[in-house]
């Protein structure tokens, strides 16, 4: 059994740089949410080009999630982290030499390796901590998300005053400083060094993979594709949304975008707390009914009515100013941190040894969530011709996940204690965690 010291300096520090790390992966992750807009301006991009290339790089970081996060299990997140930010910043610094669509898209897939940055920093940083400090350790961790934040509010700058190809050769060389000093000022975890000494096995792709049978890892995924998925695609849509339905300039738009993703990330350490004192299931109940109750008024489009009255016809308006639109997507993203952190809280306790791969998968899941979202808001704007109609998606996504978990969530309680009312607390441990088919022969 691998005995963890807690509260050590070592431990924070661990922590630290990669939250860090983190960061910067998930600024140069959502760079096209900035430039993107500049290059549809010289391109002539329609709506659902727009949506696709600011999605693409989601795409490969979702993917690559499930595969890093094996890799990760089997040589340690040290080195795994060290060698995608430098792969990742290699893909960056090719943006600046990209002229037509199709090679923004390719320049597009090989940054979007970034994203995969999440699941080698939960497998890390997990293994630093015991299951009762993973809840708010992993929430620090994951507020790494401001990265999202730190590109809205600083790119335009750059952008207008260096023009978007500097501003990506600069996200590289940003990216290559953050891997020398992830790698100097880190450690091998715990597992990794009592492998090195040959105290413990290196686990098989096999093994790691044998959990994604279980459905309830496929429920959790359900959920992140919400919580993460819709957060990274209203990250890298609002600066277009502000842009084009309130006729903002660009860098006002990014402050404002990054009003909302600030929030959506900083406050994911909350969520990990939240999760480990009152429950992850409680967390999750809030996020999807707040969520709700944000996306009903986003999704109403600015509509003119013409009443006929006793003197005659009477028109009025009903639409969403820009200040209360603001104040609700800062609302959204606040809710959506805490159940980014609440879906994690669950993984290391049902899958103590498996965190790589399930949480990749989650990961994975979400972060596709991330890559369609955005190509449908632009579908829909060429479809509709409504700005709110990405608002309307989001609402039915989370109204379905709403209802399919708590149906979920009653009919296994009612398996398990036919007798006791819902205790949102003690309902998030497990009868037991998942025990390996090759666990159960030994």
């Amino acid at each position: 059994m691998l005995e963890i010291d807690e509260g050590t300096g070592k431990q924070h520090r661990m922590l630290g740089m990669s939250t860090l790390a983190f960061t910067a992966c998930f600024a140069v992750w959502t760079i096209f949410s900035i430039i993107g807009v500049r290059i549809k301006q010289e391109l002539g991009l329609s709506e659902t080009e727009f949506g696709i290339l600011v999605a693409t790089p989601v795409l490969t970081g979702s993917i690559s999630r499930i595969f890093l996060g094996v890799w990760t299990e089997q040589f340690g997140g040290r080195l795994v982290f060290a060698i995608q930010m430098l792969v990742t910043a290699c893909a960056a610094f090719m943006i600046s030499y990209a002229s037509t669509y199709p090679m923004f898209l390719l320049a597009a897939l090989g940054v979007g390796i970034a994203g995969g940055s999440f699941i080698i920093g939960v497998a890390y940083v997990s293994r630093w901590y015991s299951s009762e400090s993973q809840g708010t350790a992993l929430g620090v961790f994951g507020a790494g998300n401001v990265g999202a934040a730190v590109t809205n509010f600083v790119a335009p700058f750059v952008v207008v005053a260096y023009g978007w190809e500097q501003t990506a050769q600069i996200y590289a060389m940003c990216l290559v400083v953050m891997a020398a000093a992830f790698y100097l000022l880190t450690e091998d975890d715990p597992v990794q060094k009592l492998r090195r000494k040959g105290e413990a096995k290196k686990a098989s792709t096999a093994s790691q993979l044998e959990p994604l049978r279980d459905i309830r890892v496929w429920r959790f995924a359900t959920y992140y594709f919400f919580v993460f998925g819709a957060f990274v695609a209203l990250a890298s849509w609002l600066p277009r949304y502000y842009v084009g339905a309130y006729d903002l300039d660009l860098r006002l738009a990014g402050v404002l975008a990054a009003a909302y993703a600030m929030p959506g990330s900083v406050f994911r350490a909350l969520g990990g707390w939240m999760s480990d004192k009152v429950g992850a299931r409680f967390v999750m109940y809030l996020t999807f009914i707040v969520s709700l109750i944000c996306l009903m008024p986003l999704s109403y489009p600015d509509t003119q009515y013409i009443v006929t009255g006793i003197d005659g016809p009477i028109e009025f308006r009903l639409g969403i100013g820009l200040t209360p639109f603001v104040a609700l997507t800062v609302l959204l993203g606040f809710v959506m941190s805490l159940g980014k952190a609440a879906v994690y809280k669950h993984i290391p306790v049902y899958y103590p040894s498996h965190v790589g791969s399930v949480g990749g998968l989650v990961g994975m899941i979400g972060g596709l969530g991330g890559f369609c979202l955005p190509i449908a808001f632009g579908v829909l704007n060429d479809l509709t011709g409504v700005w709110t109609s990405c608002f309307m998606l989001l609402f039915a996504l989370v109204l379905v996940s709403l209802i399919w978990m708590h149906v979920a969530i009653r009919l296994m309680e009612r398996r398990r204690y036919p007798t006791l009312v819902t205790d949102f607390h003690l309902s998030d441990l497990p009868r037991r965690p998942f025990v390996s088919s090759e666990s159960r022969r030994q």
